[in-house]
């Protein structure tokens, strides 16, 4: 019988094989016990019984290179995606639940990230800054409508060694009643506006049943922005600049289509005027995923926090202000999308590397040859601003080196052996298809951004192509029901109303969760004159996508 050796179906004790050895299957013959822990990530052992001398039965081992992940991603979603950023190197778990180890694989990612967005933030005179992580209960309670959004994640520090705390101190689930005291302090006339700041943090949100790498920890790293503004034309402006910001993110960084919309007035920010989104779907379970928010929070806070200032004429008036935020949950919307069985796909202008190079050495060949045109390609990589890394390990045999680098999502292998050093050539194997193709060293460095710009494009393409595949236009509620049922991004006419809303997540209830609005898209479909509301028959308003989501 063939079994996994690596078949952990408890994902927050991940079983960690160790590194395989460099003796390869044929030399296990006649074996009685083999060390299992001497194979890789999924490694498959077959015993297959045969005759030794003398007529006694021998058994041969063969040893195989299997794809490392016990679930497949169209069979288990759940345990699929806590192996795979697990074993892709991504996360660790860490002794406390809802609460992740970030590792360098994903750090990269986010660092590649940052540096993007903090530079078009510049561009738009916004400015870093950092504020404290604790926040008094008399500040955060200010603001009524916010805190009771809040309440349930808050969590608070009630001692100080044994001693309980007079006053506890709560850890910030975000920014806005931390900061808009002292935006009170800072702007008095109009010269001090627009305020624009920007931070980069963690924030703690505590209470929830289900916690998942990425998508829902109880500590996040996000960037926060918190603007003030004269006007409201200003504000208006800027919520949208700082969209589109986050859907280059997705789609041009991340490979991954989404929608810029707005939300309803029962899902947007808790004391805000209103909230703009990009929102992901994930085919596999048929569920949306807000990938980023930017707010328009009015007059609000200002009035709470008394952040007035004196205009050109003397007169005094209130501000209008502004939070958006996108955080960590960025990368796991991408290994979602883009992930299979064998592991990662990441796309090539956020992987931290971009082409490994592996050396793969017959018997009597030039090794050192070989090894050398490896450095000498990442040099030469390097150089064009290519990430490259070569894996001149000894000990781990070439196949072995593949499953790990696939795993790992790397965009494009380069393998460089014999033939390729007699030819001054290289393969090169792409991550997301397998397709092979044999290169010339001497234009390496053009053909290889080619294939990395069509590896980028051909992600987004394909991921376009799932999700336009999952969006279903309904125009009644019993095909609201099928379409839900079918895992469908759901496109609907709809009357804007708060309690038809409330209604819909009532009577769609269930074991897979309440459907809810996800956002009316900005750019609104025609909506015939007469067309009425899929849940109330009442006249329709607006096109909305509606949906379960993380």
């Amino acid at each position: 019988p063939t079994r996994s050796l690596n078949n952990s179906k408890h994902a927050s004790k991940p079983c960690t094989p160790y590194p395989p050895s460099s003796v390869s299957g044929s030399s296990l013959l006649h074996a009685e016990a083999v060390d299992c822990s001497l194979s890789p990530p999924g490694t498959l052992l077959k015993f297959n019984c045969g005759k030794m001398a003398g007529g006694k039965k021998k058994k041969e081992v063969k040893k195989e290179t299997g794809l490392g992940l016990s679930f497949k991603k169209d069979e288990n979603f759940g345990e699929w995606y806590s192996e795979v950023v697990v074993h892709g190197e991504m996360i660790e778990y860490y002794d406390i639940s809802g609460c992740y180890i970030l590792r360098p694989w994903s750090m990269g990612i986010w660092e590649i990230m940052q540096v993007f967005f903090d530079a078009e933030i510049k561009k738009m005179k916004i400015k870093n800054c950092y504020f404290p992580l604790f926040v008094s209960s008399s500040v955060l309670e200010k603001e009524k409508d916010h805190i009771e959004g809040f309440a349930p994640e808050v969590a608070w520090v009630t001692k100080s060694g044994k001693s309980d705390l007079e006053i506890p101190i709560a850890i910030r689930p975000t920014s806005e009643t931390v900061m808009y005291p002292y935006f009170s302090k800072w702007i008095r006339g109009h010269r001090d506006l627009p305020l624009k700041l920007n931070q980069w943090c963690n924030v703690v949100r505590w209470e929830f049943s289900n916690p998942t790498p990425f998508i829902r920890s109880r500590e996040f790293l996000w960037q926060e922005g918190h603007t003030a503004f004269a006007t409201k034309e200003e504000a208006d402006e800027e919520v949208l600049q700082v969209l589109e910001l986050y859907r280059r993110i997705y789609e041009e960084f991340l490979a991954i289509p989404v929608i810029k919309g707005k939300k309803s007035e029962m899902e947007k920010f808790a004391g805000g005027l209103y909230t703009t989104s990009v929102e992901a779907f994930i085919p596999n379970t048929g569920r949306g995923v807000q990938g980023a928010t930017s707010h328009c929070l009015g007059q609000n806070f200002a009035k709470m926090f008394e952040i007035n200032f004196e205009n050109e004429k003397g007169e005094k008036g209130m501000v209008w202000q502004n939070s958006w935020a996108y955080s960590t949950r960025t990368i796991g919307v991408m290994v979602m999308v883009h992930g299979d069985d064998k592991g990662l796909v990441l796309p090539p202008k956020v992987a931290s590397v971009q082409v490994v190079v592996v050396p793969v050495p017959y018997k009597d060949a030039d090794t050192q040859g070989i090894l050398d045109a490896c450095t000498a390609t990442v040099e030469t990589l390097s150089e064009a601003g290519i990430r490259a890394e070569s894996d001149l390990r000894d000990n781990y045999s070439p196949g072995w080196k593949y499953s790990q680098w696939e795993m790992k999502g790397v965009p494009l292998r380069i393998e460089i052996g014999p033939k390729d050093l007699a030819n001054n050539q290289v393969r090169c194997v792409r991550r997301d298809n397998g397709s092979k193709s044999d290169i010339k060293r001497d234009n390496l460095v053009e053909q290889v951004k080619t294939l990395l710009d069509n590896i980028q494009q051909s992600l987004l393409d394909a991921a376009k192509q799932k999700r336009d595949a999952s969006v279903q236009v309904v125009k009644t509620w019993d095909e609201f029901k099928d379409a839900l049922a079918q895992k469908k991004m759901i496109l609907a006419p709809w009357c804007d109303e708060e309690e038809v809303e409330k209604d819909v997540k009532e009577r769609t209830r269930g074991e897979m969760g309440a459907a809810k609005s996800l956002c009316s898209p900005l750019e609104q479909p025609e909506l015939p004159e007469g067309t009425i509301c899929f849940a109330s028959g009442k006249p329709a308003k607006k096109w909305t996508y509606w949906g379960r989501s993380y």
